[in-house]
This record gives structure tokens, C-alpha cells and sequence, in this order.
């Protein structure tokens, strides 16, 4: 460092992003921050903290954007005196963000899954892919549990669960890291509670909901996943912009949660200080905000972090200590990546091992994202017990998302992230629609279609036609959803937000009209948020839920409507009855329920945790037993019990379980949630098998923020509940916590071990 000019310096602090499409933005203001940057030699003659999504901006040939990168990085060795490559980032959060590369479930999908094992390996594999052709930053997983559905980016959320987001949250960043990919945590931290499921909107939470809610992801996934970055929230946080808060980014990650990383600026979030928070007065002071903070770089591209902050360094308004102590972070992580190595070499795997192309959807991602889809595949309901279809005669597959290929992924898949503002190309992965899955899964029946009406805009004119051919069938196929997009461009996605929970533009209207047909109506959603169903509950025959499923998705959908598939998916956010002007997660108090207090129902139509099956379960037997193995009634507050019961396949063919373990805290010192998860385990079990299911339940996963605002465990009176949804707990011990009331603090243990022993 101390031979590096006061330029080489700052320029490590920023990253370049060298191909800015000239059509729609795939990112907030993405032309208005994107000022004119002088040539690349002169840009780049200080040297280059990170390079923007090589890939990820338009289509690119997978192994002409690997060479392209590779160049990239020899120019800007060769241009700069001290030679130090770039950190390459891209985007990966349902699959690497690239043309003809794989397309994954979304997250809500990883969480219908409840599959820590296969969201792990799905990681791994994207981290390997994008290494293989020299990128080094993901710029995910997205670790923002969802308070209010309407967000646009509740898709990109693994659920309305805190634990259940840490624990898949944790199992991906693991994954990514193995791979060699530096994982970047965001969006840290409140974003997703932002007022009325605005994007950007300021967020309202208290002190103790940020604390228990906000926060266990973040905790969890830097402990036990190993994260190396992360990324700061857009969404002021009681009036404090993250990008500007050091005792956010710098008190809370670091010297508190001991986070040790590179903090990297969500894009433009430094120069929204300025344009759209108002909390600074030019693009220095908003560098000068953002750096006292804690953001280490300021990505995509360099707007505040160049000249302004070297004029305010040149003044003495900002002292060299607050550049070094970024800077040493940065070299540092670069040096972890090998690119301070004296013969780093800038062709990636492929290249060197000479490939004359790149698959960038093999086999085996197929594969995994096809057993990823399959279990994430929701039953909500199965009244008519008309699935799975036996050999259908006439099938009518009615409705927008029926015949749509967008309608199956969420908006960071390539083809919806950028994709579609290239039209003339081709998709560049096979991705077959519902209706063509239909197809090919119901070989001998008579398929008809209609698409009723669009997903978004309000034109009705196909309505009587769908009506129509749903009339002439045996089974109707109601295919309704959202098609994702970016900043209104969709009806879910990043900057897509909702005003209520009713399915999007005229869906509602053409699922009446399916439904007074009188005909069996299987209401098929492929969709990134729950939408509320009310009625339909009550109309339908059949009800199947996929969070946008990725590339297999179809395939996965037309499998559980067969039967090929048992379905196992469970659901990861409560589906609501009614649109409602505050949706409401399953972690309420008691007065969060109904009650005679107001005249407001928030009862959901399906609970968090709920999913059905072909085949049926039993819950047996519950045991708490103490650490010497005998049946206690007690739990020292340091101390820990094993919660088990056994899980049984009752029914005639294989299918999978989803065990879930709760808590339920009668008398606390502050209001607390009816019932949080503690714990879960997926038991795949062949017909008539079981297996006993076990948590190892410490002290410290009863903990929560008290009168203090300090996270303690409390002694008193505890029951612990195992059941198969939020709701349905059939299965309930009391035990006595017992012991003096403990603090705990981020060192306490953070998930609860479980193991499946075959009976």
C-alpha cells in the first residue's frame, strides 16, 4: 500500500462497468447515474477495484465472454503501473445470470423445498461455472425475509421465516464459497420491510423486530456459510440510509457481528445519498458518507468514488486512514482470490484446457434443477381428489401462463433480466412451457388451449373463448401467474411491486369464469409472491402452487399434476384469503390472529409450512430427553434437550415429509410471535417406512430481544411443538426452562442440528 499513489489507491475502490446497454435498465436508475467515462486507458491507467458483469449485460457466447474477460484483465495489467487485476462480479442468484446458463427455482422455490442439501450443491455448481471462465464475486444469496407480499422482490426472498431463510440462506453461500466464489450477503439489512412492499420505501421496524427478524440470516450465513461480502440495503432504516450508516456497516457487521470482508455498495446506492435519499449534497459528500460507513467499493460503475472523493481528499475534509482501511480490505480479498500472485494468469479453466465451446446448462445442472423444481412443488389443495389426473380424455389448459416460457422464472434469470430486451435472440436454453409439458406428459389426451387473457394488461376479449374450450373438456387447467420483470416492467420483480394480493390484471375475472363452467378446475399458479385466493378455496378442485420453478419447472408442474411426482413442497410464506391492505406473515402475537377485538379476519387459505401429498404421514411418539438420554421436562437455560418423534409413511406409495419443530413461549417479558420454527428436517420415505426425527435443541434458539435490547434467554415455562405446518401441531411437550435469565450474544448457537434414523 504504501507504494500506491493517492489515484492507485482510490481507484480500487470502485468498480467499471465497460458495457452499459443502451436499451432498458437492469438496474435503478441506470442511465441517470451512468455518466460519460473518459477512454479506457486513461480509466484504467490508476488500475481497477472490480469489473461489471461481463456476462451479464447483453447475450453473450459463453466462451467469447470468457476470452472477452480474459483480455479485459490482461489490458488493464498491462495499462496500470502496479498491475493488479480486477474482481470480476456478476449476478447468480437463481443461476449464473448469463445467456445459455442454467436457470434454477427461485428462492421462494428453495424454500417450498425445504431441501438444505440440494440448495447447497445447486450453489456449488453455479460458483464452479462461473470460476471455470474467470468471474470471482457472486452477488448473492439475497438474505431478506419477507414481511409484506406485495414487495416485488418477495421472489427473490427464501420466506417469511427468519430460520428458515438462515438455514437454505447459509446452505447456498456455503456452496458458492466452496466453489471459490466470494458470496456477498444482501441486501444488509431491513430492506424487505420496507412501508407498504414499496421498493426503496423507508423502513419502519423496531429495534427488536430488526434484531430477531432482520438480522439471524445475516448472522447465520456469515458464521456458518462462510460469506466473504456483503452488500448494503437501499432502504433507510428509521430515517438512516445503510450506505451512510457506520453503526450499521461498520459498528453492527464488523465490530459486533466480526465480519471481516469486503462491503460492496448495491448499485448506485452511494449516489442515491445523494439524487433520491437526500442526505448528501454532491456525489464527494455522498463518497465521504459512504466510505466513513463502511462501503469498501462503489459498483457498478465509478460516479462518486473518482474525482469527487479525490478532490475531498485533496482538501483534507476526508484523512488518508478512512482510503487505507478500505483499500486493505480490498488487496486483501484480492490476494485470498490469487490475483497479487507473481504468475496469475488471466485465462480461466476453459480456456487454458483449450475448449472449443462452453455448455453453460450440462446434464447435471438439468438434472438439479429439475429435482430443485420437483420438491418445490406446493399442494395447497386436493378437495375433489381429482389429482393426480388418471388418464385424462380432454384437458383444456386455460390462461396466461399457460403457453409463456417468462412465466417460469423469476427476474434474475437472464432471459427476463435481460433477455427480453433482445427479442431477436433466441433463449438460449430449452425451456419447454406448461402447455407443452401437458403435452408430453399426457401423451394420449386431448389438449386444447386458450390463453384467456394477458397476465398484466386488462383486456378481456379472450375471456369467452377460454370459457368456451374450458366447457368442452373433462379437466380444466387454470395456468395463472406473473411474468417478472424490472421496475414495472412485470408484475413481480424488482421494482414491481403490488398494490394488493389479488391475482394480477383480469386472472381473478377468467378463474370465475372457469369455475362456473362447473367443470373440475385445477388452479395451477406459477407466480413469484402467494396471491390470495378467498373464494376459490372453495371452488376449485385441486390447487398447486410453484414459485417460479426455472428451466425443469414445467416438466416438474406436469409431473405432480400426473402423479410421475409425489409432491413435497411446503409452503414457505402463509397464502392469504383476502387481498388485504397489510398482509400479515405467520409470525404474529396472539392479538395477530383473529379475535373478537377487531372485526378483521387475517386468517391465511394455507398456512407457512403447509403442503399435501399423494401419499399419507403419522406423527408419533414425541420425546424430549436431556443430554444423558433420559426423558426430562426441563431445560437449563445453557443447556439443551434432543426433541424427537417418529415419522411414518402410512400410505401406499413413496413420498417425502417435511417434519417441522416450533416454539411457543406462553409467558414472556415482551409480546412474542404465537409460534416461530426451530427446526426442520425433509425425510424422504418409501411407503410403510418411518424414521425417528431429531432436534438438538439448545438454550440459545429460545433467545430473543428483551426489555433491554438485549437478546436473552429467559427462564419460564416453554412448549416445544412438532407438526407438519404452523398450524398443524399435533405433537406438544412442556418443558421448564430453568436457570437464571442469560444474555447471549453473537457467539450463541445460531440453527438446531438434526438427524433422520431410519426405523
Amino acid at each position: 500500500m504504501d507504494v500506491m499513489t493517492l489515484e492507485e489507491k482510490v481507484a480500487q475502490l470502485y468498480g467499471i462497468w465497460t458495457t452499459i446497454s443502451d436499451g432498458e435498465e437492469v438496474a435503478p436508475n441506470q442511465h441517470e447515474f451512468s455518466e460519460p467515462l473518459p477512454p479506457w486507458e486513461e480509466l484504467t491507467r490508476p488500475g481497477l477495484g472490480q469489473l461489471t458483469r461481463v456476462f451479464g449485460t447483453g447475450p453473450v457466447e459463453p466462451l467469447t465472454g470468457a476470452r472477452v474477460l480474459a483480455q479485459t484483465q490482461r489490458d488493464l495489467v498491462a495499462n496500470s503501473r502496479l498491475g493488479i487485476p480486477a474482481v470480476a462480479h456478476e449476478e447468480c442468484l437463481t443461476g449464473f445470470t448469463a445467456w445459455q446458463a442454467t436457470v434454477f427455482p427461485t428462492p421462494l422455490a428453495w424454500g417450498a423445498s425445504f431441501d438444505t442439501a440440494s440448495v447447497e450443491t445447486m450453489a456449488a455448481g453455479i460458483g464452479e461455472l462461473m470460476r471455470s471462465v474467470g468471474v470471482h464475486q457472486g452477488l448473492s444469496p439475497v438474505l431478506d425475509v419477507s414481511f409484506d407480499h406485495r414487495w416485488g422482490r418477495t421472489e427473490e426472498t427464501i420466506s417469511e421465516d427468519p430460520y428458515l431463510v438462515a438455514v437454505l440462506g447459509s446452505a447456498y453461500t456455503r456452496g458458492l464459497e466452496s466453489s471459490g466464489i466470494v458470496a456477498t450477503l444482501k441486501h444488509f439489512a431491513g430492506y424487505s420491510g420496507s412501508g407498504s412492499g414499496r421498493n426503496h420505501a423507508p423502513v419502519r421496524l423496531g429495534p427488536r423486530d430488526f434484531a430477531d427478524i432482520v438480522l439471524p440470516p445475516f448472522e447465520t450465513a456469515l458464521r456458518e456459510g462462510g460469506a466473504r461480502s456483503v452488500m448494503n440495503s437501499y432502504a433507510a432504516v428509521d430515517g438512516l440510509p445503510p450506505a451512510a450508516d457506520p453503526a450499521l456497516m461498520t459498528g453492527l457487521l464488523r465490530e459486533t457481528l466480526g465480519f471481516d470482508g469486503v462491503v460492496v455498495a448495491d448499485y448506485f446506492a452511494v449516489s442515491m445519498l445523494e439524487t433520491t435519499q437526500g442526505v448528501a449534497s454532491s456525489p464527494g459528500d455522498a463518497a465521504v458518507q459512504a466510505l466513513r460507513a463502511g462501503i469498501d467499493v462503489e459498483l457498478p460503475t465509478v460516479r462518486c468514488y473518482g474525482e469527487p472523493l479525490l478532490e475531498r481528499i485533496r482538501s483534507g475534509e476526508v484523512g488518508m486512514d478512512v482510503i487505507d482501511r478500505a483499500l486493505e480490505r480490498v488487496l486483501l480479498q484480492k490476494g485470498e482470490l490469487g490475483l497479487l500472485d507473481a504468475g496469475w494468469d488471466p485465462e480461466p479453466a476453459a480456456l487454458r484446457e483449450g475448449a472449443e465451446t462452453l455448455d453453460f446448462d450440462p446434464p447435471h445442472m438439468r438434472a438439479l434443477a429439475r429435482t430443485l423444481a420437483e420438491r418445490s412443488v406446493v399442494l395447497l389443495d386436493n378437495r375433489a381428489s381429482v389429482l393426480p389426473l388418471r388418464a385424462p380424455q380432454k384437458l383444456a389448459v386455460v390462461g396466461p401462463a399457460a403457453d409463456e416460457v417468462l412465466s417460469l422464472m423469476g427476474c434474475y434469470a437472464f432471459p427476463n433480466h435481460v433477455g427480453v430486451q433482445h427479442p431477436d435472440m433466441p433463449l438460449g436454453i430449452e425451456l419447454p412451457t406448461l402447455l407443452d409439458a401437458v403435452r408430453t406428459e399426457f401423451p394420449d389426451a386431448a389438449v386444447t388451449t386458450a390463453r384467456g387473457v394477458p397476465v398484466q394488461e386488462l383486456d378481456r376479449s379472450g375471456i369467452d373463448e377460454a370459457v368456451r374450450v374450458a366447457g368442452e373438456s373433462d379437466v380444466v387447467l387454470a395456468v395463472l401467474g406473473d411474468v417478472a420483470g424490472l421496475f414495472g416492467r412485470g408484475t413481480s420483480g424488482e421494482g414491481c411491486d403490488a398494490d394488493d394480493l389479488r391475482l394480477p390484471g383480469l386472472q381473478g375475472e377468467l378463474l370465475d369464469g372457469l369455475l362456473d363452467t362447473g367443470k373440475p378446475v385445477v388452479v395451477v399458479l406459477l407466480t413469484g409472491r402467494p396471491y390470495a385466493l378467498g373464494a376459490v378455496v372453495d371452488r376449485a378442485a385441486a390447487i398447486v402452487q410453484a414459485f417460479f420453478p426455472g428451466e425443469e419447472g414445467a416438466g416438474a408442474v406436469a409431473g405432480v399434476l400426473s402423479g410421475r411426482v409425489n409432491p413435497s413442497g411446503r409452503l414457505p410464506v402463509s397464502v392469504p384469503a383476502t387481498p388485504g391492505g397489510s398482509p400479515a406473515t405467520y409470525l404474529h402475537p396472539i392479538l395477530g390472529a383473529q379475535s373478537g377485538i377487531s372485526s378483521a379476519d387475517p386468517t391465511p387459505a394455507f398456512p407457512f409450512g403447509h403442503g399435501l401429498s399423494y401419499t399419507t404421514f403419522a406423527l408419533i411418539d414425541l420425546q424430549v430427553t436431556g443430554v444423558d438420554g433420559a426423558v426430562t421436562e426441563e431445560l437449563a437455560t445453557d443447556g439443551s434437550v434432543t426433541v424427537s418423534a417418529t415419522v411414518r409413511n402410512t400410505g401406499e406409495r413413496d413420498g417425502a415429509q417435511v417434519v417441522q419443530l416450533y416454539l411457543h413461549d406462553p409467558v414472556a417479558s415482551v409480546v412474542r410471535p404465537v409460534t416461530q420454527l426451530a427446526g426442520f428436517a425433509r425425510v424422504e420415505l418409501a411407503a410403510g417406512a418411518g424414521a425417528r426425527v431429531s432436534f438438538a435443541l439448545h438454550a440459545d434458539r429460545t433467545s430473543f430481544t428483551g426489555r433491554e435490547l438485549t437478546r436473552i434467554v429467559e427462564s419460564g415455562d416453554l412448549v416445544l411443538q412438532v407438526g407438519t405446518s404452523s398450524t398443524d401441531l399435533p405433537l406438544q411437550a412442556t418443558v421448564r426452562v430453568t436457570g437464571p435469565d442469560r444474555v447471549v450474544g453473537v457467539d450463541r448457537v445460531l440453527t438446531t442440528p438434526v438427524e433422520v434414523t431410519a426405523l
